[in-house]
């Protein structure tokens, strides 16, 4: 009983009037045709694709799960081949791909939009089509001109697709400590052998042919995380003409059996002398790595909003309908047994929870991916150096922050529907089980906590960190002025001074204490996050504002959002700051036989 429909005009509200895309897009060669009609043409069909396709499998795949037969080969849910090949058939793998390779050589930005709609749609489903394009990605900036051209044009069309094997049962975050080996062999190519666990996508029927990107180490690897390579392992070996030939020695040893995300194959995948190629420089894997880590990582952000919007929607519609009580102030509607939900308070407020996360999350992942557009395209190197050195700084917010929030906003939803939220029927609870991974895969937040903190603000000494508050500053000037925009400048001005004094603080004892990052690094990450949303916010309320007379509601909904978000979601950093500040001496001070 879910459903969903994309929010095109949010989307189009935030590319077109909060970031005026087409104007950043106008100053980069490769996309200055693109108006805003084909723009729109674009996130209409992509919301169509997934609300009509995607979507009605989603509870399917959720039942049914992958199936792994005894050679090793797995089955996915019922019609999710048959919906892949219409995402293949529609070009979409190729939408902001390379022309040299078959590519649409469209914005990230709108790849972006099309993963939103198609994460709200069916999490499970996506992750084919999005791992295969975070290995596009690695092998066009690291790859040979041999893998470029073997590989490139098939992940490109979406014949193929790609997985990244990172983990083994001893090592997740720690990378340093993995095992799998790679013997070079006589012809140049490598001999893979090592067991890798919880490879998502790493077996399935969807396509002809899996390119499995591994990390391993050569024989005379340095230990440590110096040690470790980046190789190309297909799931069948390539003829020289370009056609498959024999199988590879790499099987899907087992499907893990999930909390969620049960759509997808969850895999322990095994080498045993797998053929494979290098990719980039021997014992710099992880250098090349990093462009998928990262692609990941800003996936993941975008699987939480998909689940957000999609939450939301939900919870919203059920609130409108759901008698139950009276409203405090009196009967609403006398003529029924009792008042909708949406009357009360709570419930107003677990719903704008929902809603400000959602219209956060999407001014938030599409700027980054609009800066992304800017960061390689760009004719000027100053402007690429610049905004590069914005989205290192705000990669590990948009997975963190959007995650946690998500979880958060999917458990609102639950309890907006109360005993019915806990009833696969309805679909909710099915959010909550799909957005917890969120919080732990392509490192934990915890991981990216300590990622902004440690290396993107105190490892340059705040540099990055200072690029985004004179932004903020920039627009704090210019709209100080403006009496009706009092409300949102001010918590702004508050809270950006505050992180600043913040980030100092933990800077001095840090340079004590190392464990003081540790201790402070998650509370700062969410406090930073919530000031990015802040900025967002003020910007989207300007806009609100300056249409007020329009007497369009859409706007009237943005304002109150916004308001929302300032009197009652921006305060939690109040609580943060506190807990930052409260430094590492209670968390070390216990020793570890005592818990």
């Amino acid at each position: 009983m879910p459903q969903y429909n994309p929010p095109l005009r949010d989307i189009q509200f935030v590319i077109h009037e909060l970031l005026e895309a087409n104007k950043t897009l106008a100053a980069l060669p490769n996309y200055q045709d693109i108006d805003k009609e084909t723009i729109n043409q674009i996130i209409e069909e992509a919301g169509k694709f997934a609300s009509e396709v995607a979507f009605p499998l989603n509870q399917i795949g959720d039942k049914e799960g992958c199936t792994r037969n005894e050679d090793g080969s797995v089955i996915t849910p019922k019609g999710f081949k048959e919906a892949y090949q219409q995402y293949v058939d529609g070009g979409w793998p190729s939408l902001s791909c390379d022309p040299q390779y078959g590519g649409q050589g469209l914005p990230q930005l709108l790849n972006t939009v099309l993963y939103e709609t198609l994460n709200s749609a069916n999490q499970s489903w996506t992750m084919y089509p999005g791992l295969s394009h975070g290995a596009y990605e690695c092998l066009h900036a690291h790859g040979t001109d041999e893998q470029k051209k073997v590989y490139l044009e098939k992940l490109v069309s979406g014949h193929w697709t790609g997985t990244m094997c990172l983990t083994e049962p001893q090592c997740g975050t720690d990378l340093g400590i993995l095992k799998t080996k790679a013997d070079p062999l006589a012809d140049g190519t490598y001999s893979i052998t090592g067991t890798k666990i919880f490879i998502s996508s790493g077996e399935h029927d969807l396509a002809e042919n899996i390119v499995h990107l591994v990390l391993a180490r050569l024989p005379d690897a340095p230990k440590g995380t110096k040690g470790i390579s980046l190789f190309a392992v297909p799931k069948y070996l390539i003829n020289s003409d370009g056609t498959l030939g024999a199988r590879n020695q790499v099987t899907c040893g087992s499907l893990e059996h999930k909390m969620g995300i049960h759509g997808n194959a969850t895999c322990v995948m095994n080498f045993d002398g797998a053929i494979g190629t290098l990719v980039g420089e021997p014992h710099k894997g992880l250098n090349a790595m990093f462009v998928m880590m990262n692609a990941a990582r800003l996936g993941v952000g975008m699987q939480s909003l998909g689940l957000t919007e999609v939450a939301y929607q939900n919870s919203a519609a059920y609130a409108k309908e759901r008698l139950q009580m009276r409203s405090l102030t009196g009967a609403k509607e006398p003529e029924k047994a009792a008042d909708p939900i949406i009357v009360h308070p709570d419930v107003r407020r677990m719903l704008l929870t929902q809603r400000a996360y959602a219209e956060g999350a999407r001014a938030f992942a599409y700027w980054v991916a609009l800066m992304i557009d800017t960061e390689l395209n760009h004719p000027n190197e100053d402007v690429r150096k610049d905004t590069a050195d914005m989205v290192t700084l705000l990669t590990p917010i948009v997975k963190a922050f959007l995650t946690d929030n998500a979880f958060a906003a999917t458990n609102e939803g639950m309890q907006v529907f109360g005993g019915h939220g806990y009833i696969a029927e309805w679909g909710m609870e099915q959010y909550v089980r799909d957005a917890r991974i969120n919080m732990i895969y392509e490192g934990t937040n915890t991981i990216q906590s300590l990622d902004l903190l440690g290396r993107k603000v105190l490892g340059d000494m705040g540099a990055k960190l200072r690029k985004f508050g004179k932004l903020v500053e920039a627009f704090i000037d210019e709209q100080g002025v403006r009496k009706e925009m009092q409300e949102f400048i001010d918590p702004l001005a508050d809270i950006a001074t505050k992180v600043e004094k913040l980030t100092k603080e933990i800077g001095m004892k840090a340079m004590m204490n190392h464990e003081e990052v540790g201790a402070a690094a998650v509370p700062y990450l969410r406090t930073v996050g919530h000031l990015v949303y802040a900025y967002l916010f003020a910007r989207m309320a300007k806009i609100a504002l300056n249409n007020k007379a329009s007497g369009d509601s859409f706007y009237e909904a943005k304002l109150a959002t916004a308001r929302f978000y300032f009197e009652k979601l921006l305060p939690e950093t109040a609580m943060l700051i506190r807990q930052a500040r409260a430094g590492s001496k209670s968390l070390m001070a216990m020793p570890a036989d005592l818990f």
